[in-house]
């Protein structure tokens, strides 16, 4: 009798041990099928990063099992910030000359700079967004070689077209924009105080057509103008040393504009982190994938700069690295959509976070380590 009640026990307890691994294995499979929490940080609510951002969770992110929350941000020098150190931020959108303002600033031994960029990776290069040079309707000014020494708002400490101002201004003029003339106001806010005369230029970096200009009131649209590119004032061809020539076209803005305004252009790029994570790993890779498969979705159906992106590695500068795991994935997805493509009339243009590193800050900063967000100031 004992021997028998010790059996049925036993296999009480075997049943009862393969149930709760029948539930646990249950469990895991309603996790993995649960979509990867990721995030990207963009840009200021109406510009155009965050609508990219947008188009990336919905068009990329969500087929590869990614539920990518998009953040708006300042702009590009948060980004780095934020993906360096903010847990979760697993892509961020960045504009060509704040990475490369990282980079020499590594170059030239500053250590804070060096820790922040050496491991970040491309992705992919994007687009050129504009750069926007506002002034009031009834300004004397006409084209950019002509904001020399009038008071300025170049953005947001932090924003990517804080970098693009005052390189800009150094590159055309031989010195740095005088602190009594740079401000340092949002777009919205930018274009409020042009209107009421507390400034005299609005620098904004947009892809267009830009909603910020697309949604502003008419009336307000008729009390700024565009200030054009002068091919051949000296400022301009030092200018081109960094940025490259661009035209904000009527098409994007018929009730504001009448012809088409020559300017200049930064290049956004896609950014990551130098992951080794098997998990992550695996999961940007599934993100390449996607982004390589569903690419003709996003020139279809997201915002119109899409449709000037090429899928496409070009080489780098000095430095720069793609991230080696997508790189191998989107090169292949490439090379089989051209292989696809031949004979066709078509052609196919082709972290480990350190959430516990102390973010590196520092008491007193030049004027570019401010916009850099590498000290406190």
């Amino acid at each position: 009798m004992l021997a028998t009640k010790i059996m049925q026990n036993a296999a009480r307890g075997a049943l009862a041990m393969l149930a709760v691994s029948a539930l646990c294995g249950a469990l895991q499979s309603a996790y993995a099928a649960d979509p990867v929490p990721y995030k990207i940080t963009t840009g200021q609510e109406r510009g155009t990063y965050i609508q990219i951002g947008q188009d990336l969770s919905k068009y990329v992110a969500q087929p590869a099992g990614i539920d990518l929350e998009v953040l708006p941000s300042k702009g590009s020098a948060e980004n780095v910030q934020r993906m360096r150190y903010e847990p979760g931020v697993k892509f961020a959108l960045v504009q060509s000359d704040v990475y490369q303002a990282y980079m020499d600033m590594a170059t030239s031994g500053n250590a804070d700079a060096a820790k922040i960029i050496q491991p970040l990776r491309l992705i992919m290069p994007l687009y050129d967004e504009e750069i926007y040079f506002v002034v009031r309707s009834d300004s004397p000014l006409k084209t950019i070689n002509e904001i020399k020494d009038k008071n300025i708002s170049v953005g947001p400490i932090g924003s990517g077209t804080a970098q693009s101002a005052e390189t800009l201004y150094r590159l055309m003029f031989g010195e740095p924009i005088p602190e009594a003339n740079e401000q340092h106001f949002n777009n919205e806010d930018s274009l409020a105080k042009l209107i009421v005369r507390k400034i005299d230029v609005a620098v904004i970096v947009a892809g267009q057509p830009a909603k910020l200009f697309q949604d502003m009131n008419p009336e307000l649209l008729q009390q700024i103008k565009l200030l054009r590119l002068d091919p051949s004032a000296p400022e301009t061809a030092r200018a081109k040393q960094t940025y490259f020539p661009a035209t904000i076209r009527t098409t994007s803005y018929p009730n504001w504009i009448t012809e088409d305004t020559p300017t200049l252009t930064v290049r956004a790029f896609l950014v990551t982190y130098d992951y080794g994570l098997r998990g992550t790993v695996g999961s940007l890779s599934k993100f390449a994938d996607s982004l390589c498969t569903n690419f003709d979705q996003l020139q279809a159906n997201g915002h119109p700069k899409w449709k000037q992106v090429h899928l496409d590695l070009p080489p780098l500068t000095k430095g720069w690295k793609y991230y080696p795991p997508m790189e191998k994935r989107l090169r292949a997805c490439i090379a089989h959509r051209q292989a696809m493509a031949q004979g066709s009339a078509q052609t196919v243009s082709t972290r480990n976070v350190d959430a516990d590193a102390p973010k590196p800050k520092k008491a007193t900063c030049t004027a570019q380590e401010k916009v850099l967000l590498l000290c406190d100031q």
